[in-house]
């Protein structure tokens, strides 16, 4: 064994062979099936595919929200067997509670997850500011005693990922978190969130339909066929980080693009 050499890690997330249905018997109706996957520690990956393709269901299963049919899945070694606390979820409509100002919004899960819902009431102080700077480190000075209808739409999904991030989570679950939004506010968000994972190092797994935004954010972008669900092919995003808007506007950029849309289109 060479002196200082280290082992590699194993991965954090790995899918065998799994395949996922809606239902039972002869009523269930298969959403993914047979994929087999890995996902390093720290590692940020895009899913893309056609609408009804089984992305969110990718996404269910690998947090414990619904269970495999065949295969098997592990997050840090362990098989899923029920609901991860480990992972912090944000989708594409914010979910804020529109009574709750945008600092109590941040502060819910720790209401809800253990242990920070046996501490909330003597550490409440402490976890307030630290909601206030995660809210701060995505632009929202100022704006943490405002309530939801007092945000725009970009701000909204920006409480919504502190939310989903103050529990300091191992997987950042993301389901097409800026869909709704307009494409200046969506390129935005897309450098926050380059930042938050550069700063975080929190596993990443981004569910979207835009492709540029896949392309831009991951490390590794899977795509995945017509349901059930396969996967098509994984591709290597190897851009340098960190990443600018302009190398959206580059060939080599460009040409990932165009071929995951193909990839994509080729399944109509």
């Amino acid at each position: 064994m060479t002196s200082g050499s280290t082992e590699p890690k194993p991965p954090l997330v790995v899918l065998n062979g799994v395949s996922m249905s809606y239902g039972r018997g002869a009523a269930a109706v298969p959403a993914i099936e047979d994929i087999s996957l890995d996902i390093q520690r720290g590692e940020f990956i895009a899913v893309v595919g056609p609408s009804g393709c089984g992305k969110s269901s990718l996404m269910k299963l690998i947090s414990g929200l619904h269970p495999t049919s065949a295969g098997q899945l592990t997050v840090d070694n362990q098989p899923v067997v029920k609901p991860l606390k480990s992972v912090g979820m944000a989708f594409q409509n914010s979910n804020l509670l529109p009574w709750r100002s945008c600092v109590d919004n941040v502060l819910l899960p720790l209401e809800i997850v253990s242990p920070y819902r046996q501490r909330i009431g003597r550490h409440r102080a402490e976890y307030k500011k630290k909601a206030e700077e995660l809210l701060q480190s995505v632009g929202l000075t100022g704006f943490t005693e405002k309530f939801p209808w007092q945000l725009s739409g970009g701000m909204q999904q920006r409480a919504s990922i502190c939310r989903a991030l103050i529990h300091e989570p191992e997987i950042l679950m993301l389901d097409e978190p800026f869909g709704a939004l307009d494409a200046f506010t969506r390129e935005e968000l897309w450098c926050a969130l380059r930042d938050i994972h550069a700063a975080r190092g929190v596993t990443v797994m981004l569910v979207t339909h835009d492709l540029r935004e896949a392309v831009f954010l991951a490390d590794t972008v899977y795509v995945m066929s017509n349901r059930p669900g396969r996967i098509l092919k994984k591709c290597e995003v190897t851009l340098p980080r960190p990443r600018a808007l302009e190398v959206t506007y580059t060939p080599t950029f460009q040409n990932i693009v165009h071929e995951l849309r193909s990839l994509i289109g080729g399944q109509h």
